[in-house]
């Protein structure tokens, strides 16, 4: 935000697919802003004005289903980002968008994190390349840390579902939503080789 690399965007109820294509736009204009900027710390924000009651349950559903509406409209465009897996089941996948992987974190003003709680459902896509990079030049590890020092304040405790790329599925960390049993991820991925 700081740095002015925050992009939102604000799309009609959540629950509705027709603001899905506009979606898809704003952040294949992002991605490309992404690709041809020199630094890092970029995010594209989908700020939904409703639904305005919901639970975890319903958001997690809610999220599920934009994901799996823009994935689809993207497989009709571009084959998926070949250094990240398209098996949600993968400790490597990755949400691909334009050929660009994307971890997603998604916040709402009912979640159970404090940290995860926003005034409108919302989610923020973050190039996974950008992690990749923090890592090269061993920037990630102080980032990591200072990102879980302010949840343990500001929380209590660090969000338990909080893992590596390469540990578990990124999948468990969409929502905030603390999965036990283990979350059976309802995105199928449709993109074809191209």
């Amino acid at each position: 935000m700081a740095r002015s690399q925050a992009h939102c965007m604000v799309a009609g109820n959540m629950a509705c697919p027709a603001d899905d294509a506009g979606i898809l736009n704003f952040l294949y204009e992002f991605t490309d802003r992404y690709r041809n900027a020199d630094n890092l710390f970029h995010s594209a924000a989908i700020i939904f004005e409703g639904p305005e009651e919901m639970t975890e349950a319903i958001f997690e559903r809610l999220l599920w289903q934009r994901l799996q509406s823009i994935s689809n409209l993207d497989a009709a465009n571009f084959p998926y980002d070949s250094r990240v897996s398209a098996n949600t089941d993968s400790a490597d996948f990755s949400f691909s968008l334009k050929e660009e992987a994307y971890f997603i974190l998604g916040m709402h003003p009912f979640s159970s994190r404090p940290s995860r709680r926003f005034a409108y459902p919302t989610l923020i896509f973050n190039p996974h390349a950008q992690f990749e990079e923090m890592k090269k030049n061993n920037k990630y590890e102080m980032m990591k840390q200072a990102v879980r020092k302010r949840d343990l304040i500001f929380s209590g405790s660090v969000n338990p579902m909080l893992n590596d790329h390469g540990n578990s599925p990124e999948t468990y960390q969409y929502s905030g939503k603390n999965y036990f049993p283990p979350l059976q991820c309802p995105l199928k991925i449709n993109h074809a080789n191209k």
